[in-house]
């Protein structure tokens, strides 16, 4: 039986899923410390991938993220996909960069704003 390859008291034992939801949660603690009273009650989730029935306007391509305004009791959600930000991304910096950029664009979509005044740091390129 194979046991454990690193203890867990070291950064490198840690999943890309759980390195994924930290950069996520990062980019969301940036944005909440100048939009916190409108991104109050709204959901941020991770999920691995989409789900297979495209929104309307997604014209083919996997969507790196999807806003889901309020509905009835549920709260607004914005949910960034994992895999497809990791197969898009060209190395792991680039990880941490795009799914920045993804939590940003969705907010500006929550708060129907474009994504350069919701972060003017907001690289299109990214």
């Amino acid at each position: 039986m194979r046991g454990q390859l690193l203890p867990r008291t070291v950064p490198a034992w840690r999943s890309r899923a759980d390195r994924f939801d930290d950069l996520v949660l990062d980019a969301v603690e940036r944005l909440e410390a100048r939009w916190a009273r409108e991104l109050d009650g709204v959901e941020f989730a991770v999920e691995d991938v989409p789900p297979s029935d495209p929104s309307p306007w997604e014209h083919g391509e996997v969507p790196l993220g999807r806003f889901f305004p309020a509905d009835g009791a549920l709260p607004p959600r914005i949910v960034v996909y994992r895999r497809p930000v990791e197969t898009r991304a060209a190395d792991a910096q680039d990880i941490g960069e795009l799914a920045q950029s993804v939590v940003v664009e969705q907010v500006a979509h929550l708060l129907n704003l474009t994504p350069e005044e919701v972060d003017p740091r907001y690289n299109r390129d990214s």
